[in-house]
């Protein structure tokens, strides 16, 4: 797995873990775009984990 998915899986579960923790103090207008965002972000997220585990064994050229 390169660098930079690396980089992106932690951010995005970053990004949701402080969107859960920080629900309340979130303006509701932005707290509706930023959970549509992380879910996103998230979802990509699981898939490149699925993608590189899947890929483990390949040999690449």
């Amino acid at each position: 797995m390169s660098n930079s998915y690396l980089i992106f899986i932690i951010l995005a579960f970053t990004l949701g873990g402080v969107l859960i923790m920080k629900r309340d103090t979130i303006p509701a207008p932005l707290k509706k775009w930023m959970a549509l965002t992380a879910v996103i972000m998230v979802c990509l997220a699981f898939y490149l984990i699925v993608y590189s585990l899947l890929n483990i064994g390949s040999n690449p050229q």
